[in-house]
């Protein structure tokens, strides 16, 4: 068991500080205050430019503040008040009982947790153990899960490196970099034993034994488990197991799958916690279910078959890949040099076993399958949209050869985002003073979200024109400081000075740079984008971010295409692109772009969430018609959007050559006929009010709809506690307008 009388790291960081500082260091070690109001100052206050060279670390900037800083802090009136009245807040949220989850279901209660398995989570900048859309997903359930107050546990893998670092050479190609993470400078804490001990675990890869260690992380009231194996009395390429993330080749992956599943239910089972379900987001978790079957062996002295119901009972899956080639599969060879010695504990033989992985069975070379074992050994299945759902169980079908396509159990719940945390501080203060200061808590009331119409054209103008500044300014900064890297010529550096323009209509892409995502699907016709973008009277601006796989050539080549056409002479101040795309780079481009721009081949994009992101900012979107963006689009009687853009609407081939050059057209004649001229419509003090009422539609329409809180409600009701979905009101309807 964890030693919880121990000192901690916040309560060393704490006796450093003075006395009316010290409450900042309970605030840096939960990671509560990243989207509390007063997210922005707080930490930075103490010194800018340190703030950002640390990465935005809370724990790192206060270690490295001087005393004479902080004791000039401490006789700082308006930043003392500051401190305590967040101190106050803080205590309030950490201590409250009468939460959402306490009133619909009390059944569920701390002591038996639901434990959310994932192998990436993305809660801010400073915790780099992300590459993308499943762990900022990952990182919103838990926030929201800790605001409706479900008692859930994370647990994940703490990489020594994490995701590549990106960097993009003077021929516009990606190089991959990787950088130590400070485990000790950062908001987490390694769980000790009463002897002061790192509690560990024990785990067989291949012929070795490896030990891990558990780190904790606060995420608001939920906990976050990280394992790591980074230690002395590991071999050394034991040690790199938790090196990186997407790393390495198939026997890393699979390795790493087995501390994520295995090493995972071993470590809640060390630290004492018994959960009621076992969540298994995406299909790397799913040696979890063996583990827990083999603890049930272990336990009644039962046959795998006899105690295969229960397991199957405690554990739900969600798949997040629409497409048979992305998920995870190993070949038998591979599972019989990790998993010979296991699978005599749960009392299988090797052809029961890889069975349980098998696609198709009774062939000895079929692959074992993430995905297979998770549907297999899991009570409950769903995609993350509608459509996706309806992809997931024509994909799967054969999995249940007795049922019909339509009752394949497999259904959906659409994803969201964490209104809090990607909503601008500066609409948040809008919202308060129009929607009422309660906003956040009401993310999922249509009736609240209404209320945006009574905010004045001018005011909702002005400030997203604010964060659009905000935006331009940062990319100039983070072009300039690329361009200072790769040594380009003075007069290419100096000119980031005038790199877009405020004024300008600004278009944002920003994502893994995927071949089906089509980054550079404008590019198609490029006479005619070149048109647009430099048209003089009413021009176009688009910012792109986003990273290649190191192993994906084609998405490097699409960067790289993207590169030059920044440098065309026709539209040098129209493109950038923004390297080593993150969170807070994310938040930038989610709170400040006037267009969202998302056309990924169809049906490949399971969800996605930064278009909804875009939408409690003010955004419009501008998609192909996949994943949320199905759910979220409306038209009015016309046929036209009246939230937002679709393109190619619902034409779609299979040919992707055709598909392209249909999309691309129609692409260029939304901007064209709709997008440009409604923008541009603007009055004589320069407001589209137009555009402000699609904004403001697209608000109401679709932030109701689109947050976790919704989205946890939906996983309470219909996958963590079924008993209770006739007796709970469904916490939200399809808005209409």
């Amino acid at each position: 068991m964890a030693n919880n009388s121990a000192i901690t790291p916040a309560r060393r960081l704490s006796e450093k500080l003075p006395s009316p500082l010290k409450r900042l260091a309970d605030l840096a070690y939960n990671y509560w205050w990243s989207w509390s109001g007063d997210r922005i100052s707080l930490f930075q206050t103490i010194d800018s430019q340190e703030w950002e060279r640390c990465g935005h670390n809370p724990v790192a900037i206060l270690e490295s503040a001087s005393y004479e800083r902080l004791t000039q802090l401490a006789e700082d009136p308006f930043y003392l008040k500051q401190i305590s009245a967040l101190a106050r807040e803080f205590d309030q949220y950490i201590n409250q009982q009468d939460t959402w989850v306490s009133r619909v279901a009390p059944q569920v209660s701390a002591s038996r947790p639901i434990a959310y398995f994932c192998a990436e989570f993305g809660i801010h900048e400073s915790l780099p153990v992300y590459s993308g859309g499943l762990g900022i997903l990952a990182g919103d359930h838990l926030k929201s899960s800790s605001d409706l107050g479900v008692p859930l546990v994370g647990v994940g893998l703490l990489y020594r490196q994490g995701y590549f670092r990106q960097r993009l050479n003077r021929q516009g190609w990606q190089e991959d970099y990787y950088i130590d993470n400070p485990f000790q400078q950062m908001p987490l804490e390694l769980i000790k034993n009463e002897q002061g001990e790192a509690v560990t675990i024990e785990l067989q890869v291949r012929q070795r034994v490896v030990k891990v260690q558990i780190w904790r992380v606060q995420v608001g009231r939920v906990t976050l488990y990280l394992l790591d194996s980074d230690r002395n009395d590991n071999d050394p390429i034991d040690r790199w197991l938790t090196g990186h993330l997407y790393g390495g080749n198939l026997e890393t992956r699979i390795a790493q799958e087995v501390v994520l599943g295995i090493g995972g239910v071993r470590a809640l089972h060390a630290l004492g916690i018994e959960p009621s379900v076992y969540h298994l987001n995406e299909g790397h978790a799913a040696f979890c279910t063996l583990e827990i079957a083999r603890l049930e062996i272990e336990r009644t002295g039962k046959s795998f078959y006899d105690i295969e119901a229960k397991v199957r009972n405690s554990c739900v899956f969600t798949t997040h890949t629409p497409v048979p080639a992305g998920h995870d599969v190993f070949s038998p060879d591979l599972i019989d040099s990790f998993f010979a010695s296991y699978w005599p504990q749960l009392r299988l033989s090797r052809e029961q076993f890889l069975a349980l992985g098998a696609r198709r069975l009774g062939d000895p070379w079929e692959p074992f399958g993430m995905t297979v074992l998770a549907l297999r050994m899991s009570r409950a299945c769903n995609g993350v949209s509608e459509l996706h759902g309806q992809v997931s169980r024509k994909m799967w079908t054969v999995l249940y050869p007795q049922r019909s396509e339509d009752k394949v159990p497999i259904g959906y719940i659409t994803n969201g985002v964490h209104a809090p945390t990607w909503t601008a501080p500066l609409l948040g203060d809008l919202y308060n003073e129009y929607l009422g200061e309660d906003w956040k808590n009401r993310a999922v009331d249509p009736k609240m979200w209404a209320k945006v119409d009574d905010i004045p054209d001018e005011e909702l103008w002005s400030r997203h024109l604010i964060l659009k500044e905000r935006l331009i300014a940062f990319t100039r900064y983070k072009v300039k400081k690329s361009r200072e890297l790769r040594g380009e010529n003075y007069e290419l550096i100096q000119a980031t000075e005038s790199l877009l323009n405020p004024n300008v209509l600004t278009i944002g892409f920003a994502r893994r740079f995927s071949p089906y995502k089509r980054g550079d699907l404008i590019l198609r016709d490029a006479q005619r984008a070149l048109k647009i973008f430099g048209n003089p009277q009413r021009p176009v601006q688009i910012i792109f971010a986003g990273k290649a796989h190191p192993a994906d050539e084609e998405g490097k080549r699409i960067i790289q295409r993207l590169m030059e056409w920044c440098h065309n002479s026709g539209i040098i101040n129209r493109v950038a692109f923004i390297e080593d795309y993150d969170i807070y780079t994310g938040q930038k481009l989610v709170q400040g772009v006037d267009v969202w721009l998302n056309n990924p081949r169809r049906p490949l994009e399971a969800s996605g969430t930064s278009g909804q992101k875009v939408c409690f900012n003010g955004g419009l979107n501008c998609s192909v018609l996949d994943g949320w963006w199905c759910e979220g689009y409306q038209a009015g009687p016309d046929g036209k959007g009246i939230n937002g853009w679709a393109i190619g609407e619902d034409a779609h081939t299979s040919d992707q050559e055709l598909q392209d050059g249909i999309d691309s057209r129609s692409l260029y004649q939304l901007l064209e006929e709709e997008i440009v001229p409604l923008y541009y419509d603007q009055d004589a003090q320069g407001i589209p009010h137009r555009w402000v009422q699609m904004m403001k539609t697209s608000i109401k329409t679709n932030a109701p709809l689109f947050n976790t809180d919704r989205m946890i409600a939906d996983y309470v009701s219909q996958v963590y506690v079924p008993e209770i979905s006739k007796s709970v009101e469904p916490i939200l309807a399809k808005v209409l307008l």
